[in-house]
């Protein structure tokens, strides 16, 4: 959308900026979308009582009427209806009552392209969107519709883009991406493959897997290539197999180990991130603490712990137990000290080691940041001319704030005297 606009010659700013057009795009994954798209619109208003507010996203494929009811949303545009805005509107002036474009989900049979720019270095590139899976505490199906994607020579140019923009790294990001050509006779390993022979482009990342959809010859692909990097965000939510069943997952524990265990074979120092829901309806005490120790079993990095929020339509609500609002959060707080933990020893194990960082521009009191190929976050001494590249740099001591600090290669610190000195002298 912010392409979208910018080719046709409007300004995009900040959302804390004043502008004549703000688009809100919602969310759907807890139950506070309302309060927050209340709110934000609020916040736009106040910037500008005359501006024109967009609500798209889930949450307003899923509750129209609802955020229609939020005084000065001029549109609500759903799955469908969402890209057309500059198709639907000229003039972008208030109206008098709020319109909503929205249809039934199943019409949501579009892929359309995006890739954007989280910062001059890295860039998010979609591949895939709606899912055509049905696990029992999630309204994405209902909200995005089902499982569709780009052609993989249209994805191949559009990373071509974003090279020529001079972006050194690309995540590959979807609803579920794994499931890249569901709709097609192209799969998710043939798109890494083309990807990995894209000229330029230095570094590929994926966002997020399935492990079902994790195949092992995604995992041996990755270990060969110098563009993959050896980091893996897989989803698994519960370590309990009676959870997973309830959750209607598409795979065992089994099968997520298997998983874990493969990486560490083939790529030792590939950071493993795990996303876990707690507090989902029939986790009892038995079941969580089971959750739990395989979790704990599991030679992985960190953990993305999310609190089971009840969601409208969703087979959740009709499962028993229902888990104490207080309960969830003590084993939402519990899973993410382990998170610490393992993040802690995971970070550590490199310290004094030497690995690549792809630098970014922000100047964080004297000190820039970014990533090595294996998501440990690294700072070194701000230096404006490091930013969007890539340096081997050794891992030094942790700070308090999760980073590391790094120490540059002798003859980058030379060059930068030497460059220094010239610049004094002249």
């Amino acid at each position: 959308m912010r392409r979208d606009f910018s080719n046709q010659g409007f300004e995009i700013g900040a959302f804390d900026e004043e502008a004549d057009i703000y688009i809100i795009n919602t969310c759907s994954v807890t139950n506070n979308a309302n309060s927050s798209c209340r709110q934000t619109v609020r916040q736009a208003l106040r910037r500008n009582p005359e501006a024109f507010v967009a609500v798209v996203g889930c949450y307003a494929q899923l509750e129209p009427e609802e955020i229609a009811e939020i005084e000065g949303v001029d549109v609500v545009l759903g799955a469908k209806d969402k890209f057309k805005l500059l198709d639907l509107f000229d003039d972008f002036v208030k109206q008098e009552k709020t319109l909503i474009h929205n249809t039934d989900v199943n019409e949501a049979v579009d892929f359309h392209n995006a890739f954007s720019g989280e910062d001059r270095t890295r860039a998010f590139l979609k591949i895939q969107d709606g899912c055509n899976y049905k696990c029992s505490f999630c309204t994405i199906p209902l909200a995005r519709g089902k499982s569709r994607s780009a052609k993989i020579d249209t994805v191949v140019r559009n990373a071509q883009q974003l090279v020529e923009e001079d972006f050194r790294e690309i995540i590959i990001t979807g609803v579920n991406a794994g499931d890249f050509g569901y709709d097609t006779d192209e799969n998710f390993f043939q798109l890494l493959q083309a990807l990995d022979k894209v000229d330029g482009l230095e570094r590929i990342r994926v966002s997020s897997i399935e492990p079902n959809l994790l195949h092992e010859d995604i995992i041996r692909f990755a270990a060969e290539s110098d563009k993959l990097q050896p980091h893996f965000h897989i989803p698994l939510q519960s370590g309990s197999d009676e959870m997973l069943r309830l959750m209607r997952r598409r795979y065992k524990s089994e099968l997520y180990k298997g998983r874990v265990e493969l990486i560490r074979k083939v790529m030792p120092d590939a950071c493993i991130g795990v996303d876990v829901i707690t507090g989902h309806p029939g986790e009892t005490d038995e079941l969580f603490q089971e959750s739990f120790d395989f979790i704990d079993s599991l030679d992985i990095s960190y953990l993305h712990v999310f609190t089971y929020s009840e969601r409208p339509n969703t087979h959740a609500l009709t499962l028993k137990p229902v888990i104490d609002h207080q309960v969830r959060k003590e084993r939402t707080h519990k899973l993410r000290r382990l998170s610490s933990k393992k993040r802690f020893a995971f970070d550590t194990r490199f310290i004094g080691q030497s690995r690549p960082v792809l630098f970014e521009e922000e100047n964080k009191h004297g000190f820039m940041q970014g990533w090595t190929d294996n998501y440990v976050r690294v700072a070194v001494p701000f230096n404006q001319r490091l930013t969007n590249t890539i340096q081997q740099v050794e891992i030094g001591k942790r700070s308090k704030y999760g980073h590391h600090f790094g120490k540059l290669p002798e003859e980058v610190i030379i060059e930068e005297e030497v460059i220094q000195n010239l610049i004094t002298d002249e």
